[in-house]
């Protein structure tokens, strides 16, 4: 790998490419584009991202990867018993830009970047704050993340993996993280956080490598995908399925499915969020003052204009099958396995939002019960703000005082 040594980080910000609003995620799209960056909380040095290659790797379905990469960055200064090292997991459409900004005139920031720097609750004056981007990250064809999955070249064939890829599991993302902080030297980390999908794999940190966890921070995300969220993420996936484009996963030297992805990115965007967040931005305002939705099938409503827009231009990075494997990967998600949420060891902070739809306050509170149950300290944070599954990454702020103090003890 390259660039392994500890650096000092800042603040960041997400990039828009293209004039179209490409950044990290479905979720920071819209974080973006509905609330404005408090430019006051900017910090002065700029991100670097880097690679790590694990030259071999044994999914845990027992399939052997050459040559992995993921991409990481980190923020902070190691210290010298590399003892203040905080993991931060990433959400399904995010990468490891949580934080910062890569180049000066980057548009947005990272997407916690309201809780990471000097003085904020992810204290970059105390911790290494490190992040890392999964395996088949939606994002394959941003720049600025590096991914193993299906649209990569495989080492025996020269031509894209396409869907001879493996599956993936949450425990495989884990895996790779675990081989990236070994090469590190770092064998224990202070905290391990993440939102959504990045709360699934601090779960599966926790029950994993519970020897390695100091505390866990799961951000509205449950212990295991219940039949609810399962039927969500096949509801996700099915637009890309329908696009004739697809062609079975075999599209890779033709023309991609972006038009089922854009669709699919679509229902992402509006299940994460919720109706106050809808109501407020847009009600039943038309797209265009002179066009009536109800006199034309081709006039439409400025909510359904704007989730266009953010589908359209999140496609342009995305990777369809990357999509697909991404929800496998959630939907087969347990914590624990056989032995379940019972391993956790760490003390956790739960932080969920009533309003969340996908993960619902009864699986949340179903995870926090399941865990107390094997002897673990819990404490849980609810988070407001009108957005839904959103609020874990536009609002986790309302947290912030609970973090610092649960990181200090």
């Amino acid at each position: 790998m390259s660039g392994m040594g500890p650096r000092r980080m800042g603040r960041m910000v997400s990039t828009f490419r293209s004039g179209c609003g490409a950044i990290a995620g479905a979720l920071l799209l819209a974080t973006a584009l509905f609330a404005v960056p408090d430019p006051a909380r900017a910090l002065d040095e700029i991100v670097k991202k880097q690679t790590f290659v694990l030259p071999t790797y044994t999914t845990v379905g027992g399939a052997a990867l050459r040559d992995v990469k993921v991409g990481w960055e980190a923020y902070g200064t190691l210290n010298a018993d590399k003892s203040n090292v905080i993991l931060i997991t990433h959400f399904f459409s995010g990468s490891s830009h949580a934080a910062g900004r890569y180049k000066a005139d980057d548009a947005a920031p990272g997407y916690w970047d309201a809780i990471i720097g000097p003085g904020k609750p992810l204290d970059t004056d105390k911790y290494y704050i490190l992040s890392s981007d999964t395996l088949v990250n939606l994002n394959a064809h941003d720049p600025n993340v590096v991914t193993t999955g299906p649209a990569t070249i495989s080492p025996e064939t020269d031509k894209p993996y396409g869907t001879r890829f493996p599956v993936v599991t949450i425990r495989d993302f884990v895996n790779v993280q675990k081989a990236l902080l070994d090469s590190l030297g770092i064998t224990k980390l202070h905290a391990v956080m993440g939102p959504s999908m990045g709360a699934l794999q601090v779960y599966e940190w926790a029950t994993g490598y519970p020897e390695a966890v100091g505390r866990a921070i799961p951000v509205i995300g449950a212990g295991e995908a219940d039949g609810w969220l399962v039927g969500w993420l096949d509801a996700w996936a099915t637009p890309i399925r329908l696009d004739p484009n697809f062609n079975n996963g075999n599209y890779y030297g033709g023309s991609p499915p972006n038009q089922g992805l854009a669709a699919a990115l679509k229902l992402v965007t509006l299940s994460a969020g919720a109706p106050p967040w809808t109501n407020a931005t847009f009600g039943r305002k038309w797209t265009e003052a002179s066009k009536n939705p109800a006199l034309s099938l081709d006039n439409h409503y400025a909510i359904e204009t704007r989730l266009d827009e953010i589908a359209a231009a999140r496609a342009k990075l995305s990777d369809a099958n990357h999509f697909l494997y991404l929800v496998k990967a959630n939907q087969v998600f347990a914590a624990g396995g056989d032995v379940g949420l019972n391993r956790i060891r760490a003390p956790v902070l739960i932080i969920s939002a009533d309003d969340d739809i996908l993960f619902h306050p009864a699986a949340i509170q179903r995870t926090a019960d399941e865990i107390r149950k094997g002897g673990a300290s819990v404490e849980q944070v609810k988070i407001g703000g009108g957005r839904g599954h959103l609020n874990g990454i536009a609002n986790v702020q309302e947290a912030g005082e609970s973090i610092r103090k649960f990181l200090a003890r």
